[in-house]
């Protein structure tokens, strides 16, 4: 027993050392400052501005009409500038599959890093223009950009990274959209940029990031599984591996992409549609499904964007709020740290069933300290520790097993399609969050949050009964485990045969 754990421990070493041999380290910071962490940037980049942002509608509305805008209008304005980015979101991940097929994934990056630019141009001049309108169309854009970067960094990560390392490498995706949400809230400090007169300016830092991209990224490698699998080209693809990894024949690599490559000329490159329409990978849509649709509706993305306004309610101080929400910034970053040191070790199932069945109790022990508030003077604080316990449980569990999966369950052939698919609902639901919520918790006040408790028990169920372990398995070998699965005997690979054979 102890001589397998050496083994085990001595493998991971070696692994570990091939990070510093290569270009792949320089190229998954490159690549999660212009990927995941734009989107974490954008989740909380509104946070502290939001008093702000809505006092220049308010005032652009009077310069406008000469008249204040009744509180309904203004409420409407702020929920479309909060809910447009995700819009331009599900607009940014349908383009993906034509156009990182087109481009490759390192020009796609380097092209979608100018549109960043042309967003953060048109919000820096909103203010001067007195236009809340240029504000929703910078939304937009930034959205357009980071439906791409999000898909694009997944599937770029994925193909870089060998299969002994791939929750590692994947979970890199998580740790810079936590690092993006810590920025977030770090420019909007008062003292930093987080005031009346600087507000737009905070709205322009990712466009820093993008001119970094653009001058990095194309001095490294294009993905290798991409350049092999893809484009059938295995001279460059084995060049890229030795320009990521260091020197090497890379012949495990090698034999794995051909196995992946037979399989991907059985099986050419499917649409969202046709992907729909195959009962033989549909149990791993519908568990992609699910875990972005609790993700989403967990009210992770809600504590991200509306952190200010859910604290105020919950009676902490307000020129305290923002110390608060930068220490759960840096709570993420450490938690998604963790969780990488651990998620090849136990794995992807315990972390997702056990993480969403904890948040489910904080959010009803919310609601409930919540409701406490105003005749106890410790709820407030345990209301923020609540917060805090939750963040954790998310970024330890499904926040950041979440990317890992998606990046194991569908084989070259169907990962672009599938991206758009899980992409396009997982920016449908952040829409209806960022549009609903405002009005959701004035309808519903505190218990509002038992819903997401709800979403999350739901989540719990799911992937403690159906999920598959998917640890340091080929995609072909978590394809199989897929098709395994059956409801009352059947299964809908099964179900496939049987219509084809009548």
């Amino acid at each position: 027993m102890q001589c397998k754990v050496h083994v085990s421990q001595d493998r991971m070493e070696t692994l570990l050392r091939q990070l510093t041999r290569g270009k792949v380290v320089l190229l998954i910071i490159i690549l999660g400052f212009g990927g995941s962490f734009q989107f974490g940037f954008h989740l909380t980049e509104l946070s502290s501005p939001s008093l702000y942002i809505q006092r220049f509608i308010n005032s652009s509305w009077y310069n406008r009409y000469e008249e204040l805008p009744p509180p309904q209008t203004i409420t409407m304005i702020w929920s479309l500038i909060v809910s447009f980015y995700a819009v331009g979101g599900l607009c940014g991940t349908i383009s993906v599959r034509f156009v990182s097929a087109l481009l490759g994934r390192k020009k796609m990056m380097i092209c979608n890093s100018f549109v960043v630019i042309a967003a953060a141009g048109i919000v820096l001049t909103s203010k001067s223009a007195k236009s809340y309108e240029m504000i929703i169309v910078s939304r937009f854009l930034y959205g357009c950009s980071t439906g791409v970067a999000l898909s694009t960094h997944l599937i770029y990560l994925a193909e870089i990274s060998p299969r002994k390392l791939r929750g590692i490498v994947t979970l890199s995706y998580a740790t810079f959209l936590s690092l993006g949400k810590l920025s977030g809230q770090f420019f909007g400090l008062s003292e930093i940029l987080g005031c009346e007169e600087l507000w737009n300016i905070v709205l322009c830092v990712p466009a820093f990031f993008a001119v970094l991209q653009i001058i990095v990224l194309p001095f490294l490698p294009e993905a290798p599984r991409y350049l092999f699998i893809e484009k059938g080209d295995a001279k460059a693809c084995k060049k890229a591996l030795q320009s990521l990894w260091g020197q090497g024949d890379y012949k495990d690599e090698m034999e794995e992409m051909l196995a992946e490559q037979a399989a991907f000329e059985a099986a050419p490159p499917t649409g969202a549609l046709q992907l729909l329409r195959d009962k033989t990978i549909r149990w791993q849509l519908v568990t992609m499904w699910i875990v972005y649709i609790s993700n989403q509706l967990s009210g992770m993305s809600v504590v991200s964007t509306f952190t200010f306004d859910i604290l105020l309610e919950a009676g902490i101080a307000e020129d305290k709020i923002r110390y608060v929400t930068l220490g759960l910034g840096m709570t993420e970053i450490v938690t998604y740290i963790s969780s990488g040191l651990l998620i090849d070790r136990i794995g992807r199932r315990p972390l997702f069933w056990g993480c969403y069945g904890l948040m489910s109790v904080c959010w009803v022990l919310f609601t409930v300290t919540l409701n406490l508030k105003n005749s106890s003077d410790w709820a407030p604080y345990m209301t923020t520790f609540l917060i805090i316990l939750f963040t954790i449980l998310f970024c330890g569990g499904p926040g950041g097993a979440g990317p890992t999966l998606n990046s194991e369950v569908f084989i070259q052939s169907n990962l672009l399609a599938a991206s758009v698919l899980v992409g396009f609902l997982r920016w449908l639901t952040f829409a209806i969050m960022g549009l609903t919520f405002p009005f959701l918790i004035n309808a519903l006040d505190s218990y509002s949050f038992v819903l997401f408790a709800c979403v999350c028990l739901l989540g719990c169920i799911y992937t403690f009964f159906i999920l598959p372990e998917t640890k340091g398995k080929t995609l072909l070998e978590i394809s199989k485990e897929f098709k395994a699965i059956t409801i009352c005997g059947k299964s809908f690979s099964e179900e496939e045969g049987m219509e084809t054979k009548f």
